[in-house]
């Protein structure tokens, strides 16, 4: 197991503890949920920019039902 560590003041230290303590869960928790979904975000940011670019290329639309079917969902 990894560990990083940072430095902030005193009054963010505690806003974050709190607000952990709050939500009954660990300040390691916290920044770790957080981060990861951050990168998250970012990674779907980036292949909805992706996917808009391909759409723009070559748009085609299929119908929520048509799709269903292709996927035999």
């Amino acid at each position: 197991m990894g560990t990083i560590s940072l430095r902030m003041d005193e009054e963010d230290a505690k806003l974050i503890k709190e607000y952990a303590k709050a939500k009954n869960i660990t300040v390691s928790a916290l920044f770790r949920n957080a981060v990861l979904e951050k990168i998250e975000d970012e990674i779907d940011l980036e292949l909805y920019h992706v996917a808009m670019k391909q759409h723009k290329k070559n748009p085609q639309v299929v119908s929520f039902d048509k799709m269903e079917k292709e996927i035999d969902f």
